[in-house]
């Protein structure tokens, strides 16, 4: 069964604004949400819905994760779990797929989508099945929507007094690609219940590769 190709961009262009959106994250007291744990990428929205990057060689990746409202394909286990009709998320898929995904399976969680890079372009396998892709809103994928999630993330800080940082002070944090500091972390936050360094820490950890 032949795949899809998929208009996504290339893993390691993403690493700016996720690192960006983990040093908020980790300053603002939710590091857990989104972190670099090398060779994995995660991300998830606090509710439920989450996606990992997985980085393998050769320049290949696997990208996974689940809505866990809107996925309504239903792989492996969660086919028996919900009594639904099987999406089978590795049909035509090389080898190389499954080993993130049983790490996943093996932490008993549900899959909903399944994405692989083999170093040129994105695939995934042929299903009409809204997968929840879309729904997850993985906010690194866009500056755009980096930026908001940021501006999301300092606006619920207790201690924001309804500021918001400057766009050019959010793009320095994602322009640094991973190279952040502290004093960049700080520019973008509250004075108040804000651990630059812990954010600082975080994006640095996006630099293993």
């Amino acid at each position: 069964m032949a795949l899809v190709q998929l208009d996504l961009p290339d893993p390691m262009a993403l690493r700016g604004r996720w690192a960006a959106l983990a040093a908020v994250q980790a300053a603002s007291g939710h590091g857990e949400r989104c972190r670099a744990l090398w060779p994995l990428w995660h991300y998830d929205d606090g509710h439920g819905s989450w996606a990992d990057l997985h980085h393998l060689d050769e320049g290949r990746a696997v990208l996974l994760g689940q809505d866990r409202n809107d996925s309504e394909t239903f792989y492996a286990e969660a086919s028996d779990f919900f009594e639904e009709k099987e999406t089978d998320l590795l049909a035509g898929a090389p080898e190389w797929w499954e080993p993130p995904v049983r790490r996943v399976r093996e932490a008993e969680l549900f899959l909903g989508f399944v994405y692989g890079f083999d170093g040129k372009a994105w695939y995934r396998a042929d299903y009409e099945t809204e997968d929840g892709f879309t729904s997850v809103g993985l906010p690194v994928l866009a500056t755009a929507l980096t930026r908001g999630k940021i501006l999301a993330t300092v606006r619920r800080m207790p201690d924001s007094e309804g500021g918001r940082p400057a766009f050019e002070e959010i793009d320095a944090l994602i322009d640094a690609d991973g190279e952040v500091d502290a004093a960049m972390v700080a520019a973008v936050g509250p004075s108040v219940g804000w651990d630059a360094e812990a954010g600082a820490a975080a994006a640095r950890g996006f630099l293993t590769a």
